[in-house]
């Protein structure tokens, strides 16, 4: 065995000291109420984040962002649908297993019922006060739940293959026979955004709307990105239900697609993230929390194109602001008891 030269052992004492230092630095750069939970964070190293919210691609740039905030922390993203993450986190329950820390969701009832059931941990992130009034107001007043991201949900057109001029307005226009075959949408079984929209489409015009849809065979995916995906290889023409923020960042991109806002209203979902109770990182999960409701993390979503819920973050660029647009908005107990009556409905007129 070889030996280690004193020059190797100073190397790595140097290295050493510097991540120390570095730790060291980025404590003292922190408000109060983060720097005592960085403290103990450091001491657990990581926390695991059970996602359905933002797309792979947002969430890694997340996950990168608060490590760079809070180094020795490190975020482990499980980055799926949220019926999947559902699913995942609901299997680590039956087997009485703790793997999951924070828990994010399209789905508002995923975290209602996690809260009947006694599975969450309360805590109010400091960092929440600055959030958009509406924001504050869409989470637990228990503190249970949080509300950080928010999906903008509606139309979009392949620019190649729709004018504008030609390009449905409204939800329903997609019922016209010329769009057979060309639209994309997801699926309400595996995306709770797609589950809510389709909960305020039989709310304003009966399930009648769905089985006019079907007549016209649109391609059902799982995510609520995947008609952004099939807009960009050419497959479809006409996105239902895509969120905007994936569709502006493929955009930006350079793929031809253009946001329509419907005239009959855009969709948008509150989005609640929760901690679980038997959390096995429960301070990484609080700091986690308090860097998703501060200015960081939106500054992190927004070069994605993810709506700012802070007003000391703008929003991103291309997207209209909310003021300015028809918004419809599921209330919570609409999609609790709504999302799982359409999934059976859904399952019936389109057979998948």
């Amino acid at each position: 065995m070889q030996g280690i030269s004193r020059r190797g052992l100073l190397a790595s004492a140097a290295i050493i000291g510097s991540g120390g230092a570095a730790m060291r630095a980025a404590a003292q750069d922190l408000p109060a109420h983060e720097r005592a939970l960085y403290e103990a964070a450091k001491r657990e190293g990581q926390v695991t984040w059970y996602s359905g919210q933002q797309s792979a691609e947002t969430s890694e740039a997340v996950g990168r962002a608060f490590g760079e905030r809070y180094p020795g922390v490190h975020v482990n993203v499980v980055r799926s649908t949220s019926q999947v993450a559902f699913q995942r986190l609901s299997q680590d329950i039956r087997a009485g297993v703790a793997q999951c820390d924070v828990f994010s969701s399209v789905d508002y009832s995923h975290s209602t019922f996690l809260k009947r059931q006694g599975r969450l941990m309360a805590y109010t992130p400091q960092n929440a006060a600055g959030l958009l009034e509406f924001a504050r107001k869409a989470g637990d007043p228990d503190g249970q739940f949080h509300v950080f991201y928010i999906g903008v949900h509606l139309l979009s057109r392949h620019t190649g293959q729709v004018p504008a001029a030609e390009a449905p307005k409204s939800w329903q226009d997609l019922l016209d026979p010329k769009w057979r075959g060309k639209m994309a949408v997801g699926h309400p079984g595996f995306s709770g955004a797609i589950g809510a929209w389709a909960v305020l489409m039989r709310k304003m015009y009966g399930w009648e709307y769905f089985t006019k849809l079907e007549k016209n065979r649109p391609q059902i995916g799982r995510s609520s990105i995947d008609p952004v995906t099939a807009l960009n290889a050419g497959e479809r023409s006409i996105g239902v239900a895509v969120p905007s923020a994936t569709a502006l960042l493929s955009i930006s991109r350079g793929n031809p697609q253009e946001l329509i806002y419907p005239t009959d209203g855009t969709v948008v979902v509150p989005s609640p993230s929760c901690i679980q109770k038997n959390a096995p990182h429960p301070n990484a999960a609080k700091l986690f929390m308090e860097f998703a409701t501060g200015p960081e993390y939106f500054r992190v979503t927004r070069k994605y194109f993810s709506e700012s819920l802070r007003g000391d973050v703008p929003p991103p660029e291309g997207a209209k602001p909310l003021e300015s647009i028809k918004i419809i908005m599921p209330t919570p107990q609409e999609i609790e008891t709504g999302v799982t009556e359409v999934k059976e409905q859904w399952r019936d007129t389109f057979g998948i």
